[in-house]
C-alpha cells in the first residue's frame, strides 16, 4: 500500500466487518481485563515483585515465542487460528472468573493464567498479522486499519478500561467473567468468515521442512528490506519511547502537574481521543499527500509533541498536547502498518508481522526501564525531552524521499481466493468510492 497523492476511499466487504466486531467485542474485553489483572494481584500480595511478575508473564511469551507463532500462522488456516485461541481464551478466563469467586484464586496461579493468557496473544497475533491483507485488497489497507486501531481505542481505553474497574469494585470476579463473555462471541464472529484462508499450495511453507528454518525466514526477509527494516527500527524507538512515557506518566501527572487520580485517568483518556482523530484522519491525509509525505511529517510530530507535553504546566495543556502526540502516532502506525501488509508477500506475513511485534515488545519493555532510570536520575520531565530527541532521529530515518516500495505480486490463484474471501467477483481492478 503505497498511496500516491489523489487516491480515493474505498468500501470494505462483510467478512472485514465480522472481523471488525470480533476485535471490537475483544478489544473490550482486553480493557476490562488490563485494570483488573493489577488489582487482583495486588489484593492477593502487597509485595510489589510478585505483581510485576504477573505483568512480566503476560509479556514472555511474545519474546519466547513471536517468531514461533508467525511460523504457524504461515503454515495453518489462519481463521481457525483466530477462533480456537479465543475459544481457549474463553475457558482460561472463564476459570480464572470461577476460582476468583470461589476464593481459590492465588497468586501463583494468576501468575500463569497470565503466562497463558500472553501465549494466547502471541499466537492470536501470528494469525492476526496476516488477515486483514486477505480480506481487503492492498488499496483499502489504510482504510481498514484506520477502522481496526481507532474502534479498539474506543472499546478498550475508553470504555473498557473504566468498566472494568467499575464491575471490580462491584465484584472481583465480574470484569473476568464478562471477558471470558468476549472472548466467546470473539471466537463466534471469527468463525463465522467466509472462505478459504490457507495459503495457497504454491506459496505455503514445504510440510517437510524444518518449523526453525520457517521461523528464520521470515527475519532474513525483512533485514534484506532497506525500508521496511528502517520502518522496523522507527517502530521500536517509537514504542521505546511511548512505554516509558507510559511507566512515568502516574508519577508525572501527580508530582508534577499536581493532578489526581481522575485528572491521571483524563491525561490517558486524551491519548485516546487524540488517537482515534489521528486514526481516522488517516485515510485522507495518504490521500490527499501520499504515504511518503505522512510518515515524514507524523514521525516529526510525535516527537515535537511529546517534547511539548514534558514542557507543559498544567494539567489541561499536558492533556492536550498528550492528544496531538496520540493523533500523530496513531496516523503514523495505521500508515506504517498498512505499508508492511501491502508490502510483504502472502506467505510471510505472519512471521514478518511477528519480528515487527517482538521488536516492538522489546521497545516497550526497555523503554519502561529506561525511563524509571532517567527520571530517577534528571527528573519526571526528563523521559519526555529525551524521547523527543530519540523520536526526531527516527523521523529522519523512517522514510527516504526516493524511496520505492514495491508490492509483492499476487498470483491469479491468490488474487480469486482474496476475492471470495472479500465477497467481489468481480473483474480485475481496484473499487474505487467516487
Amino acid at each position: 500500500m503505497f498511496l500516491p497523492r489523489g487516491t480515493s476511499r474505498t468500501k470494505l466487504g462483510p467478512n472485514f466487518q465480522r472481523i471488525w466486531a470480533s476485535v471490537m467485542v475483544s478489544s473490550l474485553g482486553d480493557g476490562m481485563r488490563f485494570v483488573a489483572l493489577p488489582l487482583l494481584a495486588a489484593q492477593l500480595t502487597s509485595d510489589p515483585r510478585q505483581v510485576a511478575f504477573v505483568y512480566v508473564a503476560e509479556q514472555l511469551p511474545l519474546l519466547l515465542f513471536g517468531l514461533l507463532s508467525g511460523a504457524i500462522a504461515d503454515r495453518f488456516d489462519r481463521r481457525r487460528i483466530l477462533w480456537v485461541v479465543d475459544a481457549a481464551r474463553t475457558v482460561i478466563v472463564a476459570v480464572l472468573a470461577i476460582a476468583v469467586a470461589a476464593h481459590g484464586m492465588t497468586i501463583l496461579l494468576l501468575t500463569g493464567i497470565g503466562f497463558l493468557l500472553g501465549l494466547g496473544q502471541t499466537l492470536y497475533n501470528g494469525a492476526w498479522s496476516g488477515i486483514v491483507p486477505s480480506l481487503v485488497a492492498s488499496h483499502e489497507l489504510t482504510l481498514a486499519n484506520a477502522r481496526l486501531q481507532s474502534g479498539s481505542l474506543i472499546t478498550d481505553t475508553l470504555l473498557g478500561t473504566p468498566l472494568g474497574a467499575l464491575l471490580f469494585g462491584i465484584a472481583a470476579a465480574l470484569p473476568f467473567a464478562v471477558d471470558a463473555v468476549s472472548f466467546a462471541a470473539a471466537a463466534s464472529l471469527a468463525l463465522m468468515l467466509s472462505g478459504d484462508f490457507r495459503l495457497q499450495p504454491q506459496t505455503a511453507p514445504n510440510p517437510g521442512r524444518r518449523l526453525l528454518g520457517d521461523t528464520t525466514q521470515g527475519v532474513r526477509w525483512l533485514w534484506q528490506q532497506p525500508l521496511l527494516r528502517r520502518l522496523c527500527l522507527t517502530s521500536g524507538i517509537s514504542n521505546l519511547v511511548g512505554g516509558g512515557l507510559i511507566a512515568i506518566l502516574v508519577l508525572y501527572a501527580q508530582q508534577i502537574l499536581g493532578l489526581t487520580s481522575i485528572g491521571f485517568a483524563l491525561l490517558v483518556a486524551s491519548f485516546a481521543i487524540g488517537g482515534i482523530a489521528g486514526a481516522m484522519a488517516t485515510p485522507r491525509l495518504n490521500a490527499r499527500f501520499g504515504t511518503p509525505r505522512v510518515l515524514r511529517l507524523t514521525a516529526t510530530a510525535t516527537a515535537g509533541t511529546a517534547v511539548a507535553a514534558g514542557a507543559a504546566s498544567s494539567g489541561l495543556l499536558a492533556g492536550a498536547c498528550i492528544a496531538a502526540y496520540g493523533a500523530a502516532n496513531l496516523a503514523w502506525n495505521v500508515t506504517a502498518v498498512s505499508l508492511r501488509q501491502a508490502m510483504v508477500p502472502t506467505h510471510l506475513l505472519g512471521r514478518v508481522g511477528m519480528a515487527y511485534q517482538m521488536v516492538i515488545g522489546a521497545g516497550t519493555t526497555l523503554g519502561a526501564a529506561l525511563a524509571g532510570l532517567e527520571a530517577d536520575s534528571f527528573g519526571l520531565r526528563a523521559p519526555f525531552y529525551i524521547g523527543s530527541a530519540l523520536l526526531l532521529v527516527a523521523s529522519l530515518v523512517s522514510m527516504r524521499p526516493n524511496d520505492t516500495p514495491t508490492p509483492p505480486r499476487e498470483t491469479a490463484s491468490n488474487v480469486h481466493a482474496r476475492r471470495r474471501r472479500t465477497g467481489d467477483t468481480k473483474a480485475t481492478g481496484p473499487e474505487t468510492d467516487g
